[in-house]
């Protein structure tokens, strides 16, 4: 097991990346390339696509080729997926990789490649990233279950959060007067009204917390978090 892991996310709107083996574990990840917005996802396999990986290889940000990848194919990208279920030839991808210092996620022997997939939790924009250390992956995707359900009734709070703060940037005061006031928003019970659809109570506070000049925009700030 590694503890000593350096969790980070990824921005790949710019970056080619690579996925070999289009089996269930590769389409999992070419799937999770796209929706990450991966500006090119080069795939390789040398079988027949399935359906499933059909459908996915139909986007125009995908390009695949039905062989091995070779050196030339690794060079330049961001990171890569080794998921060809034959050991040999993933062990061959992760070399390659790190080689050109490519990040590289081995399917069958994580701890031969650079980075490992946590499990995450998604609700809305918010997003928590989960690992076990390779200690127990059921574990993982059960935590990420009860992760999500923790963070359902927190999404309003960000949505927030996420309105308030530009605009009190936006007012260039003191930035120690920011910090101070984006501490006592976070720690108010403004969280708890919105999951229980009291906006009279988060009007009220707002109105009371924020500079005179955004009080205009506070319906604005609340529309639609009820």
């Amino acid at each position: 097991m590694k503890s000593d892991l350096y969790p980070l996310f990824l921005d790949l709107h710019d970056a080619r990346c690579l996925v070999a083996g289009l089996g269930d574990v590769g389409c999992r990840k070419l799937r999770g390339l796209l929706d990450a917005g991966a500006a090119m996802v080069l795939t390789f396999d040398v079988a027949e696509p399935s359906a499933e990986a059909a459908v996915l290889l139909a986007s125009p940000r995908v390009r695949h080729a039905r062989r091995a990848c070779t050196e030339a194919d690794v060079a330049g990208c961001r990171l890569a997926f080794a998921a060809t279920g034959d050991r040999a030839e993933n062990a061959r991808i992760v070399a390659l990789c790190r080689t050109h210092g490519v990040l590289c996620n081995c399917a069958d022997a994580p701890e031969t490649g650079n980075f490992q997939v946590p499990a995450l939790a998604r609700q809305g924009e918010l997003m928590l990233a989960l690992s076990t250390g390779g200690a127990s992956p059921a574990l993982a995707r059960r935590w990420r279950r009860e992760l999500e359900d923790w963070l359902a009734p927190r999404v309003r709070m960000a949505r927030l959060m996420g309105r308030l703060r530009p605009c009190v940037l936006a007012l260039s005061s003191d930035s120690g007067q920011n910090g101070k006031l984006f501490r006592s928003l976070a720690e108010s019970p403004l969280q708890h009204w919105l999951q229980d659809g009291d906006l009279e109570a988060c009007r009220a506070f707002l109105t009371q917390s924020l500079p005179p000049e955004l009080h205009a925009r506070i319906p604005e700030f609340l529309h639609d978090l009820a």
